[in-house]
């Protein structure tokens, strides 16, 4: 009988409470993520996302729970959870008066990777092919050695990145990495994040208020009020919600209305005509049709549908009837 790999990051029974606050920020969640996996933890402002990523990152201290990550457990084993992780924040947090260079050495220098050196030509060949490599990858090699403050938003992040893999963490925690980025910085940050987490068996954590960026995770994780409101895979948490529907319209309107009403097939009509497919396959729909079609869609439901109908759900449930 095959074992059961033990979870890269396990929460049991979560609890912060702020002095003075009325209500806990995070209220008794638990979860867990296998290693290699994509896990998207999502939820409002307030809802006790950073209070959660600050605890299992270890800058903050929780009120009561179980957290282990990477197999050490975060109360007896802080220095050894910190060795293992990476940690993108959503605020830059590069230090401006150095060179990239400087930045990404000072960080191996201080996670014990390699002893202190004054420069660049001094330092390892592992180090240095490290460095190159990573500035490859990511398409900044030609201002690695130029003063952080010269360079763009999206030059920033990158550097963050490479910073943050250079001791080849398991996990790497992303708090709103693409914020403030183009849609091509986007993109190509996206691009090496799944190429390492394919390559490198790395476990991403996200936080992000982009819905878009969470489609492709293998779980997510919906917080609200301090509470889990949902977690499973994009799919499952898409099909329990939002419905399918296909959008059609004809040249002879009243014609495929009538056919519509024959065929007992339920629609609503706005400017186009809705159909729910209630579980039907969109093509069998579509094959009963024989009115030609001036329109066809098909509307898939997105991530941030059912996002935007949970915390909605949610807040209608809540007793003070805010989120």
């Amino acid at each position: 009988m095959a074992k059961i790999p033990k979870p890269i990051i396990e929460v049991k029974n979560l609890i912060k409470k702020y002095r003075k606050a009325e209500k806990n920020a995070v209220d008794d969640i638990s979860f867990i993520v296998q290693q290699g996996e994509f896990f998207a933890f999502l939820g409002p402002n307030g809802a006790g996302k950073t209070t959660t990523i600050s605890i299992l990152t270890t800058t903050l201290s929780k009120t009561a729970g179980q957290i282990d990550i990477a197999g050490f457990d975060l109360d007896k084993d802080s220095a050894k959870v910190r060795k293992n992780i990476g940690i993108i924040f959503q605020n830059p947090s590069l230090d401006l008066n150095l060179t990239a260079e400087e930045n990404i050495r000072l960080h191996t220098i201080l996670y014990g990777l390699y002893p202190f050196s004054p420069s660049f030509s001094l330092m390892p060949q592992p180090y240095k092919d490290d460095v190159t490599s990573l500035g490859k990858v990511l398409g900044i090699e030609d201002v690695l050695f130029q003063p952080i403050k010269t360079l763009s938003g999206g030059m920033k992040r990158k550097m963050e990145i490479v910073r943050s893999l250079m001791h080849k963490p398991k996990v790497l925690f992303l708090d709103e990495p693409t914020s403030g980025l183009d849609p091509l910085s986007r993109k190509n940050l996206w691009d090496y994040l799944m190429q390492i987490k394919k390559t490198e068996n790395t476990t991403i954590f996200l936080t992000t208020h982009y819905l878009d960026e969470a489609e492709h995770a293998d779980h997510v994780c919906i917080i609200n009020e301090g509470k889990i409101v949902a977690l499973g895979t994009p799919a499952k948490i898409k099909q329990n919600l939002v419905e399918e529907y296909l959008l059609v319209d004809a040249q002879n309107h009243q014609k495929l209305t009538a056919e519509l009403t024959q065929l007992h097939i339920k629609f609503a009509e706005d400017d186009l005509i809705r159909i729910d497919l209630d579980s039907k396959s969109a093509q069998k729909v579509i094959s009963l049709i024989k009115t030609p079609l001036s329109i066809l869609r098909v509307h898939t439901p997105t991530l941030e549908e059912a996002y935007l109908e949970i915390i909605e759900n949610n807040k209608e449930r809540s007793p003070n009837g805010t989120v």
